[in-house]
């Protein structure tokens, strides 16, 4: 099998996807949880299909995700090829873009592979040195 390649490390990220969209929200200080438990991608590198759940976990704004609208940009992930970590990290980044919430963690727990199970959370505004756990 071929090495990592730096076009392995950055497919994926800049892949044209569904758009994410927004509804006005009403109430102020509540949380919205989300599991994903479909969601699909490829390996860039061996071209394997992995499966995970996605948990969106937020705190909105002024605006909520629509539901549909959000589906149709996880099942956009289904033949692109990306590494998990990437996966989960594009996930945060379009979902701030587009919700603009006071923050929110995206984690995406995917299924054993080799006798491996990778759990991987990004979040907005991120950690600061010093964070504690």
């Amino acid at each position: 099998m071929p090495a990592y390649t730096k076009a392995h490390a950055a497919s994926g990220i800049k892949e044209k996807l569904p758009e994410l969209e927004c509804w006005p929200n009403q109430y102020a200080g509540y949380e919205i949880t989300i599991a994903i438990d479909e969601f699909t991608s490829v390996c860039p590198r061996t071209g394997l299909p992995d499966f995970g759940t996605i948990t969106i976990r937020y705190l909105p704004r002024k605006w909520c995700v629509e539901l549909k609208a959000l589906k149709f940009y996880i099942n956009g992930f289904r033949n692109v090829g990306i590494f998990q970590e990437n996966a989960v990290n594009r996930i945060l980044r379009d979902f701030v873009k587009a919700v603009k919430p006071v923050w929110v963690v995206v984690t995406g727990e995917f299924n054993v592979r080799g006798g491996m199970k990778t759990i991987v959370e990004a979040r907005y505004p991120a950690r600061r040195k010093g964070d504690r756990l």
